[in-house]
């Protein structure tokens, strides 16, 4: 069965057939680094972490996924000024967040992390190949793409002239040949988030990092394979990336482009004027990773999510249900079930046939409960599932369908020992020690904090 995803190119279900088969390359817009991640942005990884695992079924150790952080940005800047602070360590601490919130979610780590400040030279070589190939000028202190020289421009979102500047991020400036063309690069009055150029002290344009990288990583000649993120990115980020990589190439930049859609929150789009935002640490802290992904796999990817108090409810239900019903399988069979993440195609089972029907989650959802119903009673069904939850990134540590205590009661007892500590109330401490024991906890008490893990028999 091959792979088939909905191409926002030709706004169709197309049969997905790489440049090269021994070499799959995929792009997807990463974070911009200024604030904490929310569920919004937990989305836009996960999709593409679900499309990695399923590609690199097909095209074991054949897949090259690129996944950006943005660490120039006007939002970085602005988060500095008003904190004080240097843009440097906006953007260091919230990458360093990010990734943790990733690695914490069960994110596959991508092929290629580039971050924007690595890329510069590279950025303002490719403003020098846009400028030679006469679709960029400089004007104003500031160098533009011209997009009356792309006659192909608007192919991806294919918006009139006026729908372009209305609505859109695109500034209106008198300096510009056209309203819609869109900056490469600008002066920076920021001693210390700035690079010289032959322009001038400056930074580069958002659209211009991307393509850059992507140049960089796969060549210029060479065309991506996939480009992903959220469909607020159609236009105008995406589709000036086409019209920037297409004029210094003589290749088409990108054949399949797939856009996840929104997460709402009750309906209503996320703000912080609403304080509606569900930031992925605070998640974290409440649920596992595997319930989480439960979660935002709930809808299908290409379209919006409304997260509400059920949705994680439901979520946590049917892991409930899956790891009690893998619960049968053998110390064997769930080594071996761990290992099943990449299983190549010919040993793949119906999850990967779901999945590549373009990702239909809500569709393995139904599949792993109807698959738990028979797992209980049946060791065969009971690897399919351990294999199938594996498949998606749920995590099949044994503890997940142990009779392992609360994380929450957990702690609630070291807080009461701590208690009884500071009142030197050492023997009620000691009992509480052992009570933990008893539950298979080991504590460790090191410059006076206690950290606690669970035993290894």
């Amino acid at each position: 069965m091959a792979i088939k995803l909905f191409n926002t190119l030709s706004k169709q279900k197309e049969t997905f057939i790489p440049q090269d088969p021994k070499k799959v390359t995929m792009y997807v817009c990463g974070p911009t680094v200024y604030s904490h991640p929310h569920i919004g942005n937990a989305r836009a990884a996960l999709i593409p972490d679900i499309l990695y695992r399923l590609l690199l079924s097909y095209y074991p150790g054949d897949v090259v996924y690129i996944r950006n952080i943005t660490d120039v940005d006007d939002k970085i800047l602005k988060a500095a000024n008003e904190q004080g602070v240097k843009p440097t360590e906006i953007s260091e601490k919230f990458t360093d967040v990010y990734l943790n919130n990733m690695a914490q979610l069960n994110i596959l780590h991508p092929t290629h992390q580039p971050k924007v400040t690595e890329f510069m030279d590279s950025i303002i070589s490719m403003i020098h190949k846009i400028i030679d190939s006469g679709h960029g000028y400089v004007e104003n202190n500031h160098v533009l793409f011209n997009t009356e020289k792309d006659n192909n421009y608007g192919c991806l979102s294919r918006k009139k002239l006026d729908e372009m500047i209305d609505g859109a991020r695109v500034e209106v400036a008198e300096y510009k040949k056209s309203p819609r063309d869109f900056v490469l690069w600008k002066p920076s009055d920021n001693d210390s988030f700035g690079w010289d150029s032959p322009w001038g002290y400056g930074r580069p344009g958002w659209h211009i990092e991307c393509t850059s990288m992507i140049k960089k990583i796969i060549g210029d000649d060479c065309t991506l394979d996939i480009h992903g993120g959220g469909n607020d990115l159609i236009f105008p980020h995406h589709e000036n990336e086409i019209a920037q990589g297409s004029c210094i190439s003589t290749s088409k930049y990108c054949n399949y482009w797939f856009h996840n859609g929104i997460v709402l929150v009750n309906k209503k789009k996320m703000s912080k004027s609403l304080g509606n935002v569900i930031l992925l640490d605070d998640l974290l802290k409440e649920h596992s990773s595997s319930v989480i992904r439960l979660a935002l796999l709930s809808a299908h990817y290409r379209q919006p999510l409304n997260w509400t108090e059920q949705t994680i409810i439901n979520a946590k239900n049917l892991y409930k249900k899956l790891v009690s019903a893998v619960g049968i399988i053998t110390e064997d069979m769930f080594y071996y079930a761990a290992e099943a993440t990449y299983l190549p195609f010919s040993q793949c089972g119906e999850i990967q046939d779901i999945l590549s029907d373009d990702l239909n989650t809500p569709e393995v959802i139904n599949y792993l409960s109807r698959l738990a119903k028979t797992a209980r009673n049946n060791s065969d069904d009971a690897m399919k599932l351990a294999q199938s939850m594996k498949f998606i990134g749920l995590d099949l540590a044994k503890k997940s369908y142990m009779n392992l205590p609360d994380d929450k009661d957990i702690i609630n007892l070291i807080k009461q020992r701590d208690e009884y500590r500071i009142k030197k109330d050492f023997k009620s401490a000691d009992e509480v020690r052992d009570k933990l024991l008893d539950m298979g906890v080991e504590l460790r008490d090191s410059d006076g904090k206690t950290t606690w893990k669970y035993s290894e028999d």
